[in-house]
């Protein structure tokens, strides 16, 4: 972040801390302190190295702090987060590949590592402007928390909800944090080894009707690209406990600034359609879900198109090693592929259960099983690649231990594209209200 944009955030919080005579400042505040023990254990099967496996195993400690406006036609706040990572278990021999804890200076896992995120905010209407740390969750940028610690980006943003049924969303990101690291660093493209510091983004939700929304986007990464995205999302409701959701999605991705010129560095790596590292695709998706009672049936379908690869703004890249670990806002994104490279054509199909309609609440359970074909290659050839997962995850509902919740993630994928790889994530996590 820029100094200028550094020095507003402290000051718009200490304009908030300054301002205790205003209740709702402190009043409103919350805090909360969560935690989350994370084992994760990825065993490559073949491919062009040795087979290698990472297996670690590790402590988190998020804590939340969520202030409350200042009394006012203009309301200012201050948010912060605090996170930090303690290693339990781990070793040279596993920390290979490691996308969890940050690598010490011998190339093992380092004992701890934490960082500090501060947000100052101001509300006006029904529009707020956040400036420090972000964990945005929108179309063409989603924050990843796949591993121990969320990935975190530091700019600014306005979200406006003045028009009745459209939420208009607007800002800036100019450097990220990645999951297993406590540096930040600028920003890249999937495959990109040079770093940008201007993410610029805009769009908006409509809820046209009660039972429609539609979405359009627009972000540009300098020097990489722009990407538009249109959404469509319908449910039909049929009778009691019963629906069918359609979920229509379409990404339009260009070359911008130095990656069209095909400057060393904004090239990115994988299939171009003229090996020039020239981000150029189009892709959609259509998928339907079906829910009955406890039950959630879904199938759908993905295109991407042959002139690169699917791309949004992922640092893995990048030099320091834990910037990776990025979330696109697909389908397909699941535990160990994407199935974004290009040309590729996805059939997805995943049964749901909540055993609340069995009298147990708190126990889920998935299948999804992934196969993707028709992906290009240099040589001329197609290759294919598949996947299956199953998630089970339950939340104890009562007695002393209400709230902690143990999930399970299990996934397998065979891939003529990359290395065949089963993986394996335990976690339990508990949230403690402090304030």
């Amino acid at each position: 972040m820029s100094n200028k944009k550094t020095a507003l955030t402290v000051a718009l919080g200490a304009i908030a801390l300054g301002s205790q005579a205003h209740a709702d400042f402190l009043s409103d505040s919350k805090a909360t302190l969560g935690m989350r023990n994370f084992y994760f254990n990825n065993d490559n099967r073949d491919g062009t190295a040795a087979p290698s496996k990472t297996e670690e195993w590790a402590q988190g400690f998020m804590l939340d702090y969520k202030s409350g406006y200042t009394d006012g036609t203009i309301g200012i706040g201050v948010d912060a987060l605090g996170l930090m990572g303690i290693t339990l278990d781990s070793g040279m021999g596993r920390h290979v590949g490691s996308s969890m804890i940050p690598s010490d200076s011998d190339n093992s896992a380092v004992d701890q590592w934490s960082r500090l995120g501060l947000t100052g905010k101001v509300k006006v209407s029904k529009s707020e402007l956040r400036l420090g740390t972000l964990m945005p969750k929108l179309p063409i940028l989603v924050s990843n928390d796949g591993r121990l610690l969320p990935q975190t980006f530091e700019g600014g943003q306005i979200t406006s909800g003045e028009f009745k049924d459209l939420t208009l969303t607007g800002g800036r990101i100019e450097h990220a944090t990645g999951r297993g690291s406590s540096d930040r660093t600028g920003l890249a493209a999937t495959g990109g080894t040079r770093e940008s510091n201007e993410f610029d983004f805009a769009g908006g939700d409509w809820k046209v009707t009660k039972d429609l929304t539609a979405q359009y986007y627009y972000a540009n990464l300098e020097n990489y690209y722009t990407q538009q995205f249109f959404g469509l999302i319908h449910t039909l409701a049929i009778g009691d406990g019963q629906s069918l959701k359609t979920d229509l999605r379409y990404f339009k991705t260009d070359s911008s600034g130095a990656n069209g010129s095909g400057t060393s560095g904004y090239r990115i790596s994988g299939y171009t359609e003229d090996n020039d590292g020239e981000i150029d695709n189009r892709t959609w998706s259509a998928a339907l879900v079906y829910t009955l009672g406890g039950h959630g049936i879904t199938a759908g379908y993905q295109s991407v198109s042959s002139g690169s690869n699917f791309t949004q703004l992922s640092q893995g890249n990048l030099p320091d090693k834990g910037a990776g670990g990025a979330s696109l806002y697909l389908y397909t994104d699941r535990l160990i592929q994407t199935f974004t490279r290009a040309g590729e054509r996805t059939a997805f199909g995943q049964y749901a259960y909540d055993f609340a309609a069995l009298g147990v609440p708190g126990l889920k359970a998935s299948v999804i099983y992934l196969s993707g074909d028709h992906i290009k290659t240099a040589s001329g050839d197609e290759q294919k690649e598949w996947e299956r997962d199953i998630s089970l995850d339950y939340t104890i509902q009562s007695s002393a231990l209400k709230g902690v919740g143990f999930g399970w993630r299990n996934g397998e994928t065979n891939s003529e594209a990359s290395r065949d790889q089963d993986q394996n994530r335990l976690f339990v996590s508990y949230s403690v209200p402090l304030l």
